[in-house]
């Protein structure tokens, strides 16, 4: 019997897969064959194989909770197993992904590293805790009336017992400080800008060559940072009127790109259709691999039944993670009322996984009781796709019924509107062929000149 419960938790949309958990590592399912190719294979081997002396710099992009997460936490262990000392790291977790600037986040990748490398003794970091104590000054200069009440600036990045400078603790205070004050983050930066050269080359110098030394001292084969969730930073336009992504990517590549180690960063994938996206690619060493959905159906509409395979696996691995492939498809019954209602909601996610399972929640609460009911599946379509129609305008619908008839994106703003909104999907052939299809749930809209139909 299924334990409601435990099926409702493991189809929780928010959640990461750990590697490093064994219950996590029975729910991972490889798209790698439907997906146009092993992605994470070659972003594996371009450090492990191709360049495992030289700092890499590699880009990661697709739309936001089609599985990034899942398959860099599966790259960082690709690469442990590889003797790779790997940092990963979240990068919402210090900057605020609507106000981002180079110098903060270098500042959170020198922050990560130093606190993943706690135990490795290194030198302590003259010119970096020089940079910071001037950022702290800075700051402290922006507070009025409670100077006592915080660390006067030698005090930064030291414990109440006064012990050895500590680089992660420093950046800390200043993140807490800075990251949800606009005011202060500016102060930040403008501190900062004109030093991110000076800035650069003190995490390298003081923290990532010595930390590789080390590392290779201890038996390992070099350090790699994977740094997730870049892909959110908002395009909202700087006051000198350039496009954040635009501006962190390609106009402040530079930085992005010497770090004295391997780097992988994930990318919004509203770039690839930016105008400026020539010059990105110019930029950096190699082209962003983009992670597509899962194809649920083929470029001519019929079903993709590879995809739609594993999709179903997808969803039965959370009810029975413990059972062989075959097995739970014997059990679709325990779970759904036919066969046919798993199918409806695999091909209704158009293969994007998080809104698979966030749909598959919600009829979970919804229902409360198994087998599932068909009919409270399509409820939740219905009010899916009202939430969707209701941010849609005459304009965006018009180039909607464009992709429905040339499975093709243009690379202006509005098609990125599209993309970043996720009314439209990109897949890929098994031969690499990049095509797009209008997410599933508005197919059926009228607005598109389409009436329910499924089986």
């Amino acid at each position: 019997m299924v334990d409601l419960r435990a099926f409702y938790q493991a189809t929780n949309p928010s959640k990461t897969l750990a590697f490093d958990n064994i219950e996590d590592q029975k729910l991972y399912i490889d798209f790698s064959t439907v997906r146009g190719g092993k992605i994470i294979e070659e972003l594996r081997d371009n450090i492990t194989f191709f360049s495992p002396e030289e700092p890499t710099c590699q880009l990661f992009t697709g739309h936001i909770g089609c599985g990034k997460s899942t398959e860099l936490l599966q790259l960082k262990s690709e690469l442990e197993k590889e003797n790779f000392y790997v940092v990963y790291f979240e990068s919402s977790q210090d900057l605020e992904m609507a106000d981002v600037d180079i110098g903060d986040f270098l500042l959170a990748v020198a922050r990560h590293v130093s606190q993943s490398l706690i135990d490795i003794k290194l030198s302590e970091p003259d010119k970096l805790k020089e940079l910071l104590q001037g950022a702290w000054k800075v700051l402290n200069a922006e507070v009025t009336g409670i100077k006592a009440k915080i660390p006067v600036v030698g005090d930064i990045g030291f414990n109440s017992e006064k012990e050895k400078f500590s680089l992660s603790m420093g950046i800390g205070e200043i993140t807490t400080r800075t990251k949800g004050d606009a005011t202060l983050r500016e102060r930040l930066n403008q501190y900062l800008a004109p030093q991110k050269s000076k800035l650069l080359e003190a995490i390298n110098k003081e923290l990532l060559e010595p930390a590789t030394t080390k590392l290779k001292q201890r038996g390992k084969n070099g350090l790699v940072v994977i740094i997730d969730n870049l892909d959110r930073i908002d395009n909202r336009v700087k006051p000198w009127g350039r496009p954040q992504q635009e501006y962190l990517f390609i106009d402040q590549s530079e930085y992005l790109t010497k770090l004295n180690c391997h780097v992988v960063y994930t990318m919004p994938l509203a770039l690839k259709f930016s105008n400026d996206y020539n010059n990105l690619t110019q930029r950096f060493p190699e082209d962003a691999r983009v992670l597509p959905m899962v194809p649920v159906h083929y470029k001519d509409g019929s079903s993709c039944e590879p995809g739609m395979e594993l999709m179903r696996q997808m969803v039965l691995v959370r009810a029975f993670p413990n059972l062989d492939a075959s097995t739970r498809l014997s059990r679709i019954t325990k779970i759904f009322d036919t066969p046919q209602s798993l199918d409806r909601l695999c091909q209704i996610s158009g293969g994007h996984v998080r809104d698979l399972l966030r749909l598959l929640n919600n009829w979970i609460q919804r229902q409360r009781t198994l087998p599932l009911q068909r009919e409270t599946l399509e409820a939740l379509i219905r009010s899916r796709r009202n939430e969707m129609t209701m941010q849609i305008s005459d304009e965006e619908w018009e180039l909607l019924r464009q992709v429905r008839i040339r499975k093709k994106v243009g690379g202006d703003k509005d098609y990125q509107t599209l993309i970043h909104s996720r009314l439209v999907f990109e897949y890929r052939n098994y031969n690499g062929e990049s095509w797009f299809d209008v997410n599933p749930i508005l197919v059926e809209a009228e607005e598109l000149g389409n009436t329910p139909s499924y089986p």
